[in-house]
């Protein structure tokens, strides 16, 4: 479970939003429908849906076209955390506090599977590009594979020294990724399942998202040190750095080639980045804490946020 921040993150964050830093300001739109925080989020591959994780137990689909709810999701019987689109589409997972990945049927809102085998709260999931795996990340320390025809466990990573908050896998689906507590990264081989490097990228609280760049080799990692920084998976060396940015950043999300990324952060602060030149292409500070997660439309146009409030804030980009 990835920790809530510090007061200090707090305190700094009401010190930007008066002293004129970050401009305050509303999102352009707000989705409302969950009733607790929205912890994680994902779009579907033809981009026309939005998934919705929440701390009210539900995951929502919305048609990012009209804003509205399409479908509820109800089964989990504890805080969701994140969600991720099968390659094709048509299947849902859901990851919980109440230790299960959940897979739904897209058709008709169905649960198609309960897989248990962590013992902690499952933070963190991806997608093979074959649809028949899913791999997750625990507060158990563990990274684990899953069959999604079977729900059997296929493989345990190993763990982390710590909570292992967030997970990436290379587009070419031969790297893996994932990052936790005191800012520790793993990289392992995939199908080996071989522990490539390990080292620490956040040098404050966790290492709370992870991205591959589209080279397949570069990992992407922001942190509670308000950190942007990139590496190279296989052996840790530093490739460059983004920061201090103005918030203790939760979320990240790149754009399909690489070059645009977007955060988000515990004072409610959302940006755009060009990671070739590392500058500030567009921000946003919303006016309630708590911007836990984050996507960047295909198009690079819109910003959706989830929100502490219970909402998915959804920000023009000009």
């Amino acid at each position: 479970m990835v920790p809530f921040p510090r007061l200090a993150g707090m305190f700094l964050s009401f010190a930007l939003a008066f002293s004129g830093l970050a401009g305050l300001a509303w999102a352009d739109s707000s989705w409302t429908g969950h009733t607790a925080l929205v912890h994680g989020m994902a779009l579907s591959p033809d981009g026309k849906s939005l998934a919705s994780a929440s701390f009210d137990s539900t995951i929502r689909i919305w048609d990012v076209g009209t804003g509205k709810t399409k479908m509820e999701l109800k089964g989990h019987t504890a805080p969701v955390y994140a969600v991720v689109f099968s390659p094709d589409g048509k299947t849902l997972a859901s990851s919980s506090a109440d230790q299960s990945i959940r897979l739904w049927n897209l058709q008709d809102g169905k649960q198609l599977k309960e897989i248990k085998g962590h013992t902690g709260v499952v933070d963190s999931a991806v997608y093979f590009a074959d649809g028949k795996s899913v791999a997750t990340a625990s507060s158990d320390k563990s990274v684990r594979f899953w069959s999604t025809e079977t729900g059997k466990e296929t493989k345990n990573l190993g763990s982390l020294a710590g909570s292992a908050f967030s997970i990436a896998l290379a587009a070419d689906g031969k790297t893996l990724a994932a990052g936790g507590a005191e800012g520790a990264v793993k990289v392992w081989e995939i199908p080996t399942g071989k522990e490539l490097k390990a080292f620490k990228s956040s040098t404050v609280g966790g290492t709370t998202g992870l991205a591959f760049l589209p080279d397949n080799k570069t990992v992407v990692a922001i942190g509670h040190d308000r950190m942007i920084r990139l590496w190279e998976g296989s052996t840790g060396k530093a490739l460059g750095q983004i920061g201090p940015t103005d918030d203790d950043l939760y979320g990240l999300h790149l754009s399909a080639d690489g070059k645009k990324m977007a955060t988000s952060g515990y004072s409610g602060v959302v940006t755009l980045w060009n990671l070739d030149t590392k500058a500030k292409l567009f921000q946003k500070k919303l006016p309630r804490f708590g911007a836990y997660c984050v996507l960047l439309s295909p198009d690079a146009k819109k910003i959706y946020a989830g929100m502490d409030g219970s909402d998915v804030s959804v920000v023009d980009v000009p």
